[in-house]
């Protein structure tokens, strides 16, 4: 089992201080976006016996297990990170496995080298992922109903905003949703911007509902994601809730601390609320157009205490542990890898005692008991 040192991304939405409070250090003041824990190439974990990814790569079957690596090959399939938004990440989508490896091929035989920043696909792999709230956590996922979307529209009072409800009445779901996204992405620039200041201005008024895209306006103002962002559905996921978020779903996270999972891409199409490239064909190409429920997941317990974050997707198994200081220990031995992160209290996994951001590598068929007073995550596979 190593002890993981991991990589704190900057970016600029990140929150100030929630990962330090997190960990109890003291705020640097710059902000702190993600802690990834794994074996990504752009920010591998260090290990007693160097970066993750070149441990894996040294001996792939004994730290993954025959099993992973005959599924998912030679790497870790999954990243698991730390998520601290401060600010609106970017409104956005992700290609499912077929459509990441025409995109990825098409780039490739263009010649378009892999860090340009209008390349959309920097590998061939889906990005499916979920989030689990650690605070009170915000969020948009997946589109509301046209009725609903045109109703939250007229509501602001907004003359320019008129034409984007009628048309989410004039058709069916799929055709309503999919014309009024790309008039708003291809809305003119001056017009829009004006119209999004109309309707800033209208939610920082009225409140309530429209509380969140006011908020979103103040990071983003001017930018036809606010708009974008009012046909999604508004979610408040409560401490040990998550959200899983499948390919084609738009999605935006806009503050709270979480622990996130994902398949192991970097592939995102952008609809807004970021000044990165926006390729509105191809995001229209990879949208899925059906109102959907954003589905809050609660954990399901297992008598060995246990909590399961159900998915479809095999590439990552997410779940945690909730220790009382009678629980005893908890042994996690299993045929895969796994990683395990202390969130809260004390927990001593194997030799290792893991504090709040402290994490674990356990190579597959390792042994791993845990114990302690405190919450761990754990990220393995379904091989």
């Amino acid at each position: 089992m190593d002890r993981l040192t991991n990589t704190v991304r900057p970016y600029a939405w990140g929150s100030t201080t929630a990962i330090a409070h997190l960990v109890g250090a003291e705020p640097t003041g710059e902000p702190q976006a993600e802690m990834w824990m794994g074996a990504h190439p752009g920010a591998p974990s260090g290990t007693g016996r160097g970066p993750l990814n070149e441990v894996i790569d040294a001996d792939p079957e004994r730290e993954l297990g025959a099993a992973a690596v005959a599924r998912f090959g030679p790497r870790l399939p999954f990243l698991l990170k730390l998520l601290a938004a401060g600010a609106p990440l970017s409104l956005q989508v992700h290609p499912d496995l077929r459509q990441a490896q025409e995109g990825y091929a098409a780039e490739e035989r263009a010649g378009v080298p892999i860090d340009a920043p209008h390349r959309n696909y920097k590998d061939a792999n889906h990005k499916p992922e979920l989030i689990c709230a650690l605070t009170e956590f915000d969020g948009l996922c997946g589109f509301r109903t046209p009725e609903d979307a045109a109703r939250l529209l007229e509501g602001l009072g907004v003359d320019s905003l008129k034409p984007y409800a009628d048309l989410l009445r004039a058709h069916p779901e799929e055709a309503a949703l999919r014309e009024v996204l790309t008039a708003v992405l291809g809305a003119d620039p001056a017009e829009m911007a004006h119209t999004v200041t109309e309707a800033t201005a209208a939610a920082q008024r009225l409140g309530g509902d429209y509380a969140p895209y006011a908020g979103i306006a103040h990071h983003y103002p001017g930018d036809p994601g606010v708009i974008a962002a009012m046909l999604l559905n508004f979610v408040r996921l409560q401490p040990g809730e998550a959200l899983f978020l499948g390919a084609g779903v738009p999605h935006a996270y806009l503050d709270g601390l979480g622990v996130e999972i994902m398949a192991n891409s970097d592939n995102v199409l952008r609809c807004g609320l970021t000044p990165k490239h926006v390729d509105v064909p191809e995001l229209l190409r990879i949208v899925r157009f059906e109102a959907t429920d954003p589905g809050v997941l609660r954990p399901e317990a297992s008598p060995d205490g246990e909590e399961v974050y159900d998915t479809p997707i095999d590439e990552f198994r997410l779940s945690r542990f909730v220790l009382p200081a009678s629980s005893g220990r908890h042994d996690l031995t299993a045929p895969t890898p796994q990683i395990l992160l202390c969130t809260a209290g004390t927990v001593r996994a194997g030799e290792l005692e893991l504090t709040p951001g402290q994490s674990a590598f356990v190579p597959a068929g390792e042994k791993a008991e845990v114990s302690g007073t405190g919450t761990i995550f754990r990220a393995t596979v379904v091989a």
